[in-house]
């Protein structure tokens, strides 16, 4: 989630660094619908509009998963977040945060650097 030249980035209670709000997609859930849900779970955000910003294959920890990041430019929090989240804050998107996961640095560096989506690759 994108607020001007902010992003909002939460900390979870169950592992340490700062991470893109997200989560898992449910049996017969389509991406966008999952989006919606766990960033109303997480930190209590109603999104608006939403534009894919790429699909990602991630093969860390012995696994094969696939992160679909999408961005929302315009949303309202209601400033409920749910158990797993520790601490949400907003950070200036060139002054990314100390523990911020290499996969979600990545995409917020090509963010601020413009680059045009959809993009494909590694997570």
């Amino acid at each position: 989630m994108i607020r001007g030249k902010e992003v909002l980035l939460v900390r979870q209670s169950y592992m340490p660094g700062w991470f893109m709000p997200g989560g898992g997609v449910k049996r017969g859930e389509t991406l966008e619908a999952a989006a919606r849900r766990e960033a109303l779970e997480e930190v209590g955000a109603s999104l608006g509009d939403l534009r894919l910003m790429g699909t990602y294959t991630n093969f860390s920890e012995w696994k094969t998963d696939h992160n679909i990041v999408f961005i929302a430019d315009s949303f309202e929090l209601s400033g409920r977040s749910d158990q797993e989240i520790a601490e949400m804050r907003f950070f200036p998107i060139d002054q990314l945060p100390e523990g911020l996961w290499p996969g979600h640095r990545r995409r917020l560096e090509e963010i601020s650097a413009g680059v045009q989506s959809p993009v494909y690759g590694e997570w």
